[in-house]
């Protein structure tokens, strides 16, 4: 980092390419990285406990799983965090199966990037994976986060 951009490249596994040009990777922590693949500088990563650590700077979100965050303000805090690192570092975003809580998470950068909440789901199923945002109350989730 440190005035040098570090990005995904689009041909990187997971990578969503937002409409503003930033991406980030979304990731199911139960699969194994790819030994090869690029490290992100930043992670956030959502699950019903604390994670193991990990060598680059991360945050944790108490998120259940097929649930809602437990903290939603502060789960805001981190996932804008988040979206505004994505212009300037690799930001990668995990859960354990990497499509309901990440593909939720990733939609939620897709609204703050200017994608109506209504069409950001449908938005990460096209682009990152079809079965991404898993719930009822995970959509809802979703198209309300543009409105607090």
């Amino acid at each position: 980092m440190r005035g040098v951009a570090e990005l995904w490249s689009e041909s990187d596994a997971g990578v969503l390419r937002l409409p503003s040009g930033r991406s980030v990777r979304g990731r199911g922590l139960r699969h194994p990285m790819d030994p090869g693949a690029p490290l992100p500088s930043y992670g956030v990563y959502l699950l019903g406990r604390q994670p193991p650590g990990v060598p680059w700077e991360a945050r944790w979100i108490r998120w259940p799983d097929f649930r809602l965050p437990s903290d939603r303000a502060a789960a805001r805090e981190v996932l804008a965090d988040a979206w505004e690192r994505a212009a300037r570092e690799r930001v990668e975003i995990a859960c354990g199966g990497g499509r309901g809580r990440t593909g939720t998470a990733l939609a939620c950068l897709a609204v703050l990037d200017g994608v109506p909440g209504e069409e950001a789901v449908a938005y990460v199923r096209r682009y990152y994976d079809r079965h991404a945002v898993e719930t009822p109350g995970q959509r809802r989730y979703v198209r309300r986060f543009g409105e607090g």
